[in-house]
């Protein structure tokens, strides 16, 4: 049987994030759309990796790139949510980090399009993720069928949504919330966009 809905908890500097696991329904329009934004992603990533090789194999020193440097020369890189292109730079700066603090877990390593499991990340930005009446708002998506049989908890703030295909061809999303903090200002963190916080938001 199907498992429609899952949590589970991690910590992030000191505080407990929640992850929320739901299944989800794409029409053959999003199918098409998210399979497009896997592959880009992993385009972005592989590109990235492959300049920062070359870079530093002539140069012995490290290349910043961003996603944006590439719109221009592949411009149906703009077709697909953004956010999920500057989380694959995230995604490659911690692996980075993660070999030079422990090389025993490797160098990065080129993604593959044979993968079973094909997923990517977008951030809350503005209202652009939205979950009412059975059905899940995403950046380029729009609204998206969902079965949801666990509420999110009150006093938690979406960070986030991680859109996965199953080797089974099923879809869910997970969503990332954290508490909100309460601490004289104040504010809580929404999100990260390609190493900067995205926008504070405060309530009273």
């Amino acid at each position: 049987m199907r498992s429609s809905a899952s949590t589970s908890k991690h910590r992030e500097r000191g505080k407990v994030n929640t992850v929320y696991r739901f299944g989800i329904y794409p029409n053959k329009a999003q199918r098409e759309l998210f399979a497009k934004t896997f592959g880009c992603v992993r385009f972005v990533y592989n590109r990235m990796l492959a300049e920062k090789i070359a870079h530093y194999e002539k140069t012995g020193k490290n290349l910043s790139v961003t996603p944006a440097r590439y719109k221009s020369e592949f411009p149906w890189l703009k077709e697909v949510d953004s956010l999920a292109l500057c989380n694959a730079q995230l995604h490659l700066q911690t692996a980075y980090k993660n070999f030079f603090r422990d090389a025993s877990v490797g160098f990065p390593k080129f993604k593959s399009k044979k993968k079973s499991v094909r997923n990517y990340t977008t951030n809350y930005v503005n209202g652009n993720i939205v979950l009412q009446n059975g059905k899940l708002k995403l950046p380029k998506a729009g609204w998206v069928r969902m079965k949801q049989h666990r509420k999110i908890e009150e006093g938690y703030q979406l960070k986030g949504a991680t859109i996965t295909q199953e080797a089974d061809d099923r879809y869910y999303v997970a969503r990332s919330v954290m508490p909100y903090e309460h601490n004289g200002s104040s504010y809580f963190v929404v999100g990260s966009f390609c190493g900067a916080v995205l926008h504070r938001q405060s309530f009273r």
